[in-house]
């Protein structure tokens, strides 16, 4: 596979989107979706010089609305500061010892925040609390805390989106210890619960008139067994349509699987369901290079726009030789299937879009910078697909011993 990426018009048009929509700083989204900051930044100065009007007095005027109340915050903290030193003039004597600072703090923390406190009087907080507990946690507490905190704040950092499975996956990633069970168990003490599956349609329509016989399932190992495995990335692929409502009709959403690191590495999104909405997902993934140089095999249903002419002969020209299962059996693309469970478990179904450029903008966010670079993936030995790919592309670059 080429180091050189192309990349669509779509996924730079997607990427400026993101930069406006979600007001991250462009160096973020640059490491959310794998892109250089200085090509990023190209693309978003191009989309400002050619749509001035989005960038008008509204923004400025946003601007500085926020600056305002960030001033008359800061006001208003100085305000409390100047009245509570005015209260903490007698700790100002040479007599004075820390119990003092703390029974005073105890006695103001109803109209004052603790940390304020502290900070203005330089006391740790830390060791605040510690005076405040008549007897120390237990080292077993103490950890169990820390495992609360960590669990609770993952689950919220990730939106929901995570289960119990996928948090055990990533704090241990992180270097925290910690069993499925007793992250399970964190959960429920605390009422949080990862998204669910609602039921959702199938988009396979198949054309009777198709010349398929010549296309065979080189998705089975040599016992007649489906294999989706592979040690090559680039080299076995999949992927499948599925379809998302938003304010304006359908759009619908062809993806490229990656069965080696399960790295989702084109993805092509269109008002319309026609081969060319499949053709467009895996030019993507051939111009940011993630193809096999040497040919890759690409595994589908046989829904009409995978028998078509125009996607065969796509095939045919980018050495893809295509892989089809059984009429009607779902488990022969079921990778497929399973990451659009996971995109409407996780993402789609709780939300909903007013139009499709807001859902693209954000199905990519979910690809790009969650699947991709953030969720643990089972495929890619629990870590997540971008890091897996990182590792075997790190491996090919080590010079072989003579």
């Amino acid at each position: 596979m080429t180091d050189r990426k192309k990349y669509t018009q779509q996924f730079k048009d997607d990427a400026v989107e993101l930069v406006i929509s979600s007001g991250r700083p462009i160096a973020q989204v640059c490491t959310d979706i794998g892109v250089n900051e200085g090509t990023l930044g190209n693309w978003v100065r191009l989309y400002r010089a050619d749509h001035p009007d989005r960038f008008g007095a509204e923004e400025k005027a946003s601007v500085s609305w926020e600056e305002h109340q960030k001033a008359l915050a800061e006001i208003a903290k100085l305000k409390q500061d100047v009245d509570f030193l005015g209260k903490s003039q007698r700790l100002l004597c040479s007599e004075a010892t820390v119990e003092d600072f703390y029974e005073f703090i105890e006695a103001e923390k109803a109209n004052y925040p603790i940390a304020r406190l502290c900070r203005v009087l330089k006391v740790s907080r830390a060791s605040f609390y510690r005076w405040r507990r008549p007897k120390g946690p237990s080292p077993r507490q103490v950890r169990h805390d820390k495992l609360v905190g960590e669990v609770t704040g993952l689950f919220k950092k990730e939106e929901g989106r995570a289960g119990r499975d996928q948090l055990t996956l990533m704090l241990n990633n992180n270097g925290v210890d910690v069993s499925a069970p007793t992250v399970g168990a964190i959960m429920r003490e605390h009422g949080l619960r990862a998204a669910r599956t609602r039921a959702w349609k199938k988009t396979t329509e198949q054309d009777p008139q198709a010349k398929t016989a010549h296309i065979k399932n080189h998705m089975l190992d040599g016992h007649g067994k489906r294999d989706f495995t592979s040690t090559v990335p680039g080299t076995r692929l999949c992927g499948d349509i599925t379809y998302l409502r938003t304010g304006e009709g359908w759009l619908y959403l062809a993806t490229v699987i990656d069965l080696c690191t399960g790295m989702v590495i084109g993805w092509s999104m269109a008002a319309h369901m026609r081969a060319s909405l499949c053709t467009d997902a895996l030019a993507m993934a051939r111009d940011h290079g993630r193809l096999a140089c040497d040919g890759a095999i690409f595994n589908s249903d046989r829904g009409s726009q995978y028998t078509s002419g125009e996607f065969q002969q796509w095939c045919a020209g980018n050495s893809v030789t295509q892989s089809m299962g059984a009429v009607g059996v779902c488990w022969d693309n079921a990778v497929a299937e399973n990451f659009f469970s996971h995109l409407k478990t996780e993402f789609y179904h709780h939300q909903t879009f007013a139009s499709r450029l807001a859902a693209r903008t954000a199905v990519m966010d979910y690809i790009e910078a969650w699947y991709n670079r953030r969720r643990p993936n089972r495929r890619a030995g629990g870590i997540p697909p971008a890091t897996a790919l990182a590792n075997h592309q790190a491996r090919d670059r080590e010079p072989v011993a003579a």
